[in-house]
């Protein structure tokens, strides 16, 4: 095998690459383009462009793409090939700065939101210089923003670029306050992919895996979570493998992935990066997900990326750790000592204020229908945001709060009582895993996103009310005399920390006690998707995104109607699945269990007129009944998807997926489950929990 370092990045155009291979001139022009944000010259792309050919082609490459994100969340490519025939016969192989720098991919058959209908079908592609060049399976592929004929943003890349821009604008008024200036601020981005693992042979019994992505029936397997072994435990040999191959085709691909382990629930795993800056994360973490899926089918396996697969353990989360850098410098790194570090405690404040303003906004961007299932157990935080900031940044702000003396508490050494033993300090913030915006040293963990989920709309929405928070504390400062300055600063951030001091909660956030607690507050508390989404175009929302160029009125309310419609879509798909697997493997399956019951006692009556056969006429009238009450819930369920789908409102549909249909799921699952526990293991016709788990 060859030398990590050796594959690191080998198949990236980066910063390295194009050093070695640029001409010094446009070399330095592309820098001022991607970290100064210059305008780039197309006699610079050709150069680019011409670099780039040459250099995929050494490596294998015979086709190039615009690789974006539309609207679905997931990735897109048209693949292109470089040959160019010649009048001879022949062909040579070329590739020119405009094909580097604009594409036009089909815009009508991607989800728009009403932007663009079948007929209008010309969009664009725009290279982004900010996310390097890659080569995946001989193809050279750019990423690229997608936008409309008529410049409205198809993507989700775009509005993250303008969010970054925004944060980087407002982020420079505030450092230069302190005497900062011209200095780069980046958002950074580590996002941790939890996913699971099972046998194809299990899958490929499972409709309801298949196509929906998630288990809609499956009792309680025997053994679970309930020992709590899995979590970093020794990997299987299988997994390990393919772990192995992950890793080393990720690093080929410039993705730093450093941790992995297993999770909490049998077959779960987990897969985390080192930081970057959050455009590139993201692509790096759609590029994990889409090799997780690809990898997994070599060693008989699949990758099951749904929040909530199983029913009874642990879903899957992505945990969006973010920050914000200048000139590598963090900005949230508190120091040796917080309460004198006046520049943190105002980024700090801005934070509280961001995510108090804007709760709504930040639980809508997780929203999703798997997310619902996963919100609010098994480490999963709840539907209710909140901020958990430990006990010194939570004693730091009741101290600027209630305007007393703070004592900053001493780094305790930790001595474990073995001499051969390390002493080490502790840290000065402890976890706390019910939090769905926890403070983890220097960094934000918001652990509310599920696995499946495109991370841009989270950091898009934190970018900006982030923004809008150090746009009120810069607009407040910029005309205080220099002298008055920094008591003028622990002013605002005294009367901020005030104002939205409610959304700082360091407790349990699975107390019954802190729902009735957060009420009182007057935190918001949407439980399902079709409650969360409404916020997105709220005035207040439009305006934020209106107000720093992230998204038109026109681009928000697409994005609502995109997200209500693939909510309601994936509700279908789930409804008709259900009722396919009741009448076609369940209910012929209870019914031929039944029937052999009968005759099986029957049989016996002949033989024994005086045998005992009460076990076998009560597990009889067992089934009888449970046929008869997964008969009654199927009905109601189809007479609900059925009127679900009369409705043209989508909102209103949602609404009725949510709070109606969804009840009649669960109880048309739990009598099904039921059906399990009385029925032979040979009749059941599909893989129960144990056997789907075997991958633990």
């Amino acid at each position: 095998m060859s030398k990590v370092t050796d594959i690191y990045g080998s198949m990236v155009f980066n910063e390295h690459t194009m050093q070695e291979r640029l001409p010094s001139a446009t070399y330095k022009q592309l820098m001022r383009t991607i970290k100064g944000g210059e305008p780039l010259d197309i006699d610079v792309a050709n150069v680019v462009a011409h670099a780039m050919k040459e250099w995929a082609i050494e490596k294998g490459a015979t086709h190039f793409t615009h690789w974006f994100q539309p609207l679905t969340g997931i990735t897109s490519e048209k693949h292109d090939s470089f040959i160019d025939p010649t009048p001879d016969g022949r062909a040579i192989m070329t590739f020119s700065g405009k094909e580097l720098i604009q594409g036009e991919p089909d815009a009508s058959s991607f989800p728009s939101g009403g932007l663009r209908a079948t007929f209008e079908a010309r969009g664009y592609t725009a290279w982004d210089p900010t996310s390097y060049a890659f080569i995946k399976d001989e193809v050279l592929c750019i990423p690229t923003a997608f936008c409309s004929y008529t410049g409205e943003a198809l993507d989700k890349k775009t509005p993250l670029l303008r969010s970054m821009k925004a944060i980087e604008c407002q982020a420079k008024r505030v450092l230069a306050l302190f005497g900062e200036t011209g200095e780069r601020v980046t958002t950074t981005l580590g996002a941790e992919q939890e996913y699971f693992l099972i046998s194809e042979k299990d899958y490929e019994q499972r409709l309801d895996l298949m196509l929906t992505g998630r288990t809609l029936f499956g009792y309680s397997p025997c053994k679970g979570q309930e020992l709590e072994e899995h979590y970093f435990g020794a990997i299987r040999p299988s997994v390990n493998e393919f772990m192995k191959e992950l890793d080393d085709e990720l690093w080929a691909l410039g993705v730093s992935a450093r941790t992995k382990h297993n999770e909490v629930a049998p077959a779960q795993h987990e897969l985390a990066p080192i930081f970057a800056e959050t455009n590139r994360g993201v692509d790096e973490n759609l590029l994990t997900m889409e090799k997780m899926k690809l990898l997994a089918s070599h060693y008989g396996l699949v990758c099951l990326q749904h929040e909530k697969p199983f029913e009874f353990i642990n879903g899957s989360g992505k945990h969006n750790n973010w920050s914000i850098s200048a000139d590598g410098k963090n900005l949230f790194d508190p120091g040796e000592n917080p309460m004198q570090n006046l520049r943190f405690l105002v980024f700090l404040t801005c934070v509280i204020e961001a995510v108090d303003e804007y709760q709504e906004l930040l639980r809508m961007s997780a929203a999703s229908a798997g997310n619902d299932h996963r919100l609010g157990a098994n480490e999963a935080p709840p539907a209710i945001v909140s901020m958990f900031l430990g006990d010194e940044l939570g004693a730091i702000v009741d101290a600027l709060v209630d305007e007393h003396d703070y004592s900053s508490a001493e780094r305790v050494s930790m001595d474990l009582g073995v001499d051969v033993l390390p002493n080490f300090i502790k840290d000065n913030t402890d976890r706390n895993r019910t939090s769905p915006f926890a403070f983890t040293g220097n960094k934000f963990e918001f652990r509310m996103p599920g696995s499946a989920q495109n991370l841009s709309d989270v950091n898009m929405v934190l970018n900006t009310a982030m923004a809008k928070s150090l746009k009120g504390f810069a607009d407040a400062m910029e005309y205080v005399a220099v002298d008055d300055f920094e008591a003028a600063a622990i002013d605002y951030v005294k009367r901020t920390l005030r104002d939205h001091e409610r959304i700082i909660f360091n407790g349990d956030g699975y107390a019954h006690e802190w729902e009735e607690e957060a009420a009182r507050r007057g935190l918001a508390n949407h439980r399902t998707t079709a409650d969360a989404l409404p916020c997105l175009v709220d005035q207040k929302s439009i305006d934020l995104f209106a107000e720093f160029g992230v998204l038109t009125e026109t681009e928000v309310r697409s994005r609502y109607e995109v997200k209500l419609e693939k909510y309601n879509k994936i509700m279908n798909i789930e409804c008709r699945v259900m009722k396919r697997l009741v009448r076609r493997d369940y209910l012929p399956a209870i019914n031929r269990y039944a029937a052999k019951l009968a005759h099986g006692i029957t049989a016996i009556k002949e033989v024994l007129p005086d045998g005992d056969t009460s076990f076998m006429e009560e597990k009889l009238r067992r089934l009888v009944a449970g046929a008869a009450e997964i008969n009654i819930q199927l009905e109601k369920l189809h007479a609900l998807h059925r009127a679900s789908l009369d409705i043209a409102d989508q909102q209103e549909r949602a609404n009725m997926n949510a709070h109606e249909i969804v009840p009649v799921m669960d109880a048309l699952r739990h009598a099904v489950d039921e059906m399990e526990i009385i029925v032979e293991r040979e009749a059941w016709p599909v893989p129960t929990y144990n056997e789907i788990l075997f991958y633990a």
